[in-house]
């Protein structure tokens, strides 16, 4: 548990380091895997530690619980299905793979809620960086489109 909760994301290495040293126990046994277990209990005592992941999923979980839910984006749902372009399931639905760095502007969530955080330790570092180009771009993306209230005064201009 303390790959995934204490050191999460600031070192990925560590969770399947901790399973492998589990599987190895399993197959060497003792006395031997002393050394496998000496070995992981270093590297996690040592590794940079994080739990932006755990905070993350809490904080996800208390909206559920708290009834704080939103229906998934309609360009986000299944369009696979007889019917679904009558509800217009998956319209304007952009394929991240498609664009040059693998990030497009649209709505996942639904609001404007971000629950993971990552710290600046460790590998999260890079992930922090990744995190907030998207972020930059999709708050770029929002701040370019017309509002509800612009979208009225164009429709009423017809």
């Amino acid at each position: 548990i303390l790959a995934s909760e204490d050191i999460g994301n600031a070192d990925p290495h560590a969770l399947p380091l901790a399973v492998a040293a589990a599987q190895a126990c399993e197959i060497v046994g003792l006395p031997e895997c002393r050394l496998t277990l000496a070995q992981t209990v270093a590297y996690l005592a040592c590794a940079p530690k994080s739990n932006s992941a755990t905070a993350a999923i809490d904080e996800a979980q208390r909206d559920v619980r708290e009834s704080r839910l939103l229906p998934v984006p309609v360009h986000l749902r299944d369009s696979h299905y007889p019917g679904a372009q009558r509800f217009g399931h998956g319209r304007d639905y952009q394929y991240a793979h498609n664009s040059p760095d693998g990030i497009v502007a649209q709505d996942y969530l639904g609001v404007d809620r971000e629950y993971y955080r990552p710290t600046d330790r460790g590998f999260e570092q890079q992930i922090a960086a990744r995190l907030e180009t998207i972020r930059a771009r999709l708050r770029e993306a929002k701040s370019n489109r017309p509002s509800a209230d612009q979208l009225d005064e164009s429709s009423e201009e017809k």
